[in-house]
Order: C-alpha cells, then structure tokens, then sequence
C-alpha cells in the first residue's frame, strides 16, 4: 500500500528572515544549501536529505508548507488520489518541482489547512559522520501539531497516508509512525498550527552539547533537559528568534512497523518528563495560536 516514509522538511515564511537564517545556520548548526531565489534553504549534516528548513520573507511568521516523502513517483500518484478521494484539497497535481533538490510530487491541505507536499526522487545531499561530542544534528526526527479534532486527524493520517498508531498520552495526544521510528507526526488539541519539531541528535552527550553551545550563544533551554515516556526520547526544547518552537532530541525508540501495538500511557509529572529535573514545562512553550494563511497556498 502507498504511504508516507518519511519527512522532508518544514517551510517557514519569517518577519525577520536575517535573523531566521543566522539562528538556523550559527546556532541550529545546519548547513546553507545554495540557491538563487532569494529563500534560505538549509540541511542536517548527518543525513543525505536535501534540505530540512526552508525560509521565505514574510508579511507574518508562519508555517507555509511540511513536505513528507514517499518512496516512488506510483506512490505520489496514488496517495494523491487518496488525499484527494478523502475530500482535502489539492494544491497542485503530481507535477516535477522546481524546488532545490527538484523530484516529483504534490501539494494539499490537510483537513485543517495546513499545507503540504508529498515527493519523491528528489535528489541527494552530501551526508557527513557526525561525532558523539559534535553536538549538531543529524537529521529531523519528528514534527507536531496542533488540531481542533484531534481525533479525526489521527484517523485522516492513518487511513489517507497509511500512518499507525504507536501510543497515546491518556485521550489528547497521539503518536504516530510512518517507518520504525516510534514518532514522525504527533498531534494534541489546539488551534491548527505547529507545535514544534524536533531534531535527531547522536546521543543525549550530542544533545547536551548542542544546549550548550544554544546556551553561549544566547538561546536557553525553553523546556528541559529530560525525557518522555512515549518514545523513550531526550529531550531539550528551545525557540527561534521567529516564535517556533524547535528541539533537540535523542534515543527516539524503534518500533516494528507493522506489529508494534500501541498503549495508552497515564498523564503524570513523571511520564511528561521521566527524569523531572529540567527547566521550564510544557506551560512555558509556546502558546499555540492558528497557523496564519490556513488554506492559503504558497507555492515556494
């Protein structure tokens, strides 16, 4: 059956882009991809996916679109169909795209007005070893969301694009898999918007020296360091200079795809952070707020 893989990278459209990109590129520790249509598009050093962020100016701070991957251009065409047999809205047909790294793919709303692209053959970037004390990372690890129906996205992103259930935190958040990392996508209740999205680190040592590095250059720890129950991950969170909220994290749990059975994990102190000796909580992230521009495509 066609499904999403994989995610490729999160497209933001900035106030402030300068400020953006330093962040992304002096602190984050990604890598400037090079183009000439006047965006900033960036990769992770540790992985060969082409780019992981995408930066535009714009007239406010928003999540323009989160590309996923599938593995074939058949799959594109046929979750395409899906997506659009489901009654969402189809930015753009299949199409080959003009985007760096180029492939093939499409663009849709989901049922909330988030933008997205699912592609494939998109070309490959260059991939470096990256050292347990390096402190940057690897690649993204995960994103979540925000829904007003929770519910009904978790049955939208499991029958549409052929996600599964991996855990649920009591009734209001989900996690959910596409390969056998136990979380690509997760969502909670809110307004449709971004939560945040999380980056794979070399072990919770590259993690805590990426916080430092964060730290000296002026970005603290938001939330954290600690770990969740679900997923088993590290985590520490922080916020860019635009307003999102993003993350290091390491030690994410593998899961059998297909057998993997999911439980229901009891909201408590201690499974929201096992360790319970970081900073800040989930009160200090963020307030989620609606994603400006919902079912307003850009096409960049």
């Amino acid at each position: 059956m066609s499904r999403v893989t994989e995610i490729r990278y999160v497209g933001y459209g900035v106030v402030d882009l300068e400020a953006e990109r330093r962040f992304y590129e002096d602190e984050w520790e990604l890598e400037l991809v090079p183009s000439d249509d006047g965006m900033a598009w960036f990769k992770a050093k540790g992985h060969d996916e082409h780019h992981v962020v995408r930066l535009r100016q714009a007239d406010e701070n928003r999540i323009d679109v989160v590309a996923l991957a599938a593995e074939t251009r058949a799959d594109v065409d046929a979750l395409c169909a899906k997506v659009a047999a489901s009654g969402a809205k189809i930015v753009h047909q299949p199409r080959p795209l003009t985007t760096p790294g180029g492939g093939y793919g499409f663009r849709f709303f989901d049922p909330d007005g988030m933008q997205f692209e699912i592609s494939s053959d998109v070309a490959r970037g260059s991939k470096a070893e990256v050292g347990h004390w390096d402190g940057v990372p690897v690649k993204i690890s995960h994103i979540v969301f925000h829904s007003p129906d929770h519910q009904a996205f978790v049955a939208w992103w499991c029958d549409v694009l052929g996600f599964k259930v991996s855990d649920w935190l009591g009734d209001f958040f989900a996690f959910l898999r596409c390969n056998s990392a136990h979380h690509r996508i997760a969502v909670l209740p809110g307004p449709p918007c971004l939560n945040h999205v999380a980056y794979d680190m070399t072990g919770v040592d590259g993690m805590m020296r990426g916080a430092h590095r964060l730290k000296v250059k002026g970005t603290p720890i938001q939330w954290g360091p600690g770990r969740h129950t679900a997923g088993n991950n590290a985590f520490s969170y922080f916020v860019t200079p635009g307003g999102f909220a993003v993350e290091y994290t390491a030690e994410l749990e593998e899961v059998d795809f297909e057998t993997h059975e999911p439980k229901v994990l009891i909201p408590a102190p201690l499974v929201m952070d096992q360790w319970g000796i970081g900073v800040g909580g989930p009160q200090t992230m963020p307030h989620p707020v609606p994603n400006p521009g919902l079912f307003v495509a850009v096409e960049a």
